[in-house]
């Protein structure tokens, strides 16, 4: 939260965005005053900024400075590469400077405008792994324009980004489509915040509550909204809690999106983007195995597609920051004193920021082809202690001296390297930076339907009461049928008595 009015505002950047900045914060004068711009700008240090002083360089001015306990600065350079950002971070620091906020690349992405409720606290992911792409939304989102958009888990980290940055698509309506009420609550009042400060351009936000396994209800959505494009973001996807709950993973994530994907064909949905995950390549959990089905049915479905419907999915690694991902967990451990807690000293993940990831899908929901598969392009992978001892520096603190990293073993469903695809897929450069294209693997049209059809008594009460729920049935259905998933069992001998 801002501070009230008795802060000194010092806003990082004196270009387009710190000046909008500056000017939000006069109108408002609420949040306290701008007492100056700090820039690196030779031809803008000396000038003076509707009243306010340009000073510079940032390190050499930051350092004179005497932040006072409510002052605040406002790092506004969204176009700043990660290592810009990190240095500036220190600085201010280092300078006394205890409340830091920022203004967050997206909102130079989305339309070439900054407005103060943009601006958040700085976290670590503004100033860890590499800087993201740069992709002029509002050029292309243009094929949203005028249109009915569905986000399906639309209070999730990767939906509620999504629709943030589809206020700018320039859509008719936007549905935010969920089961929990608190989460679309949430996005939902956040959205109508961003438009009445400015952000974005007028759009009919719909808060849908409802359950993706209820297929009659999916159907009727589909068909009362008239949705043009859906973005299927919506899954269980916590692995090890997956794992003691596999029929709930399997029931929600394939018989869900199957629902969604009859529902979209049989209503002339014009582009359909499943979002997707590593872990579904050569799964080794039964999450990886649900949404290693859902790329299935998304290319099965592709073939049924009328000739102006496009279904494709789009795969990704790890996005820094995602809600129960090891940020947000790292960052709490921290808070209790620690330990912070590292499966293997060789883990190692692709990660993303979630502005960059959404932005890339919001891209290839305009540029993507019926039945093709598409990849992100994550860049190299960080091992989890290196981002371990990061997040602990960035609290100030000495890993191994101030907060201990603790070694506590694997979990279920996690191996130590996560492949981001198969060696036939062949992932291969488009003309869309950061976005690859994969050749299809086929799991059989007819395999698939068998699957399903055998996983579907398990998931659904269909009068066979020896089957309903029975996780040992739906497990060794898995194991036959995916033999990643089988290897992976037999190697950690997991007991398969318990039905859930």
């Amino acid at each position: 939260m801002l501070q009230k009015s008795d802060s000194q505002i010092y806003i990082i950047g004196a270009g387009f965005a710190g000046q909008m900045i500056a000017q939000d914060l006069r109108r408002k004068k609420v949040f306290g005053t701008v007492a100056a711009f700090l820039d690196d700008d030779k031809s803008l240090i000396g000038q003076q900024i509707d009243g306010s002083p340009v000073l510079g360089p940032i390190s050499d001015v930051a350092k004179l400075l005497r932040s006072g306990p409510l002052d605040e600065a406002i790092i506004a350079i969204p176009s700043a590469p990660t290592e810009k950002i990190r240095e500036i971070y220190e600085t201010l620091k280092k300078s006394g400077f205890s409340h830091i906020r920022i203004l967050p690349s997206v909102s130079q992405i989305i339309d070439g405008k900054a407005h103060l409720v943009q601006t958040r606290e700085i976290d670590p992911l503004d100033i860890l792994g590499r800087t993201p792409v740069i992709i002029p939304l509002h050029e292309s989102l243009q094929y949203l324009r005028g249109k009915r958009v569905l986000i399906t888990g639309a209070g999730g980290s990767i939906g509620s980004e999504l629709a943030r940055q589809l206020l700018s698509g320039g859509a008719e309506r936007l549905y935010l489509f969920g089961h929990g009420e608190n989460s679309i609550v949430r996005i939902y009042r956040e959205l109508h915040v961003l438009q009445q400060e400015g952000v974005g351009e007028a759009a009919s936000v719909v808060p849908i509550i409802g359950d993706m396994k209820d297929k009659e209800y999916v159907d009727y959505i589909i068909k009362k909204t008239h949705a043009d494009v859906i973005f299927h973001c919506a899954a269980y996807k916590h692995v090890p809690m997956m794992e003691e709950n596999p029929v709930a993973v399997i029931e929600n994530n394939v018989f869900g999106t199957k629902n969604l994907l009859e529902a979209a064909l049989k209503n002339g949905v014009q582009r359909f983007v499943l979002i997707s995950t590593d872990k579904a390549v050569s799964p080794v959990s039964v999450y990886g195995a649900s949404k290693m089905l859902c790329e299935k049915l998304i290319l099965q479905y592709a073939k049924k597609a009328a000739p102006n419907q496009n279904f494709m999915f789009v795969r990704f690694g790890n996005v820094l920051g995602s809600r129960g991902s090891i940020l947000p967990l790292f960052q709490q451990q921290i808070k209790t004193g620690g330990p912070v807690t590292v499966t293997d000293k060789e883990m190692e993940r692709f990660f993303m920021t979630i502005p960059e990831a959404c932005s890339l899908v919001l891209e290839t929901g305009g540029v993507g082809e019926n039945g093709r598969s598409y990849l992100l392009d994550m860049g190299e992978p960080l091992k989890i202690i290196d981002l371990a001892e990061q997040i602990i520096k960035f609290s100030g603190l000495e890993p191994n001296k101030d907060i201990e990293i603790k070694i506590i073993g694997a979990r279920e469903g996690e191996r130590i390297y996560e492949p981001l695809w198969l060696k036939e897929e062949n992932p291969q450069k488009t003309e869309y930076e950061k976005l690859l294209v994969l050749k299809n693997i086929e799991f059989g049209d007819e395999k698939l339907d068998c699957l399903l059809t055998e996983l579907e008594p398990i998931c659904k009460f269909m009068g066979d009461e020896e089957k309903f729920r029975n996780k040992e049935k739906l497990l060794s259905t898995l194991r036959k049928n995916i033999s990643s998933l089988d290897e992976y069992y037999k190697v950690t001998k997991k007991d398969e008595s318990m039905n859930l």
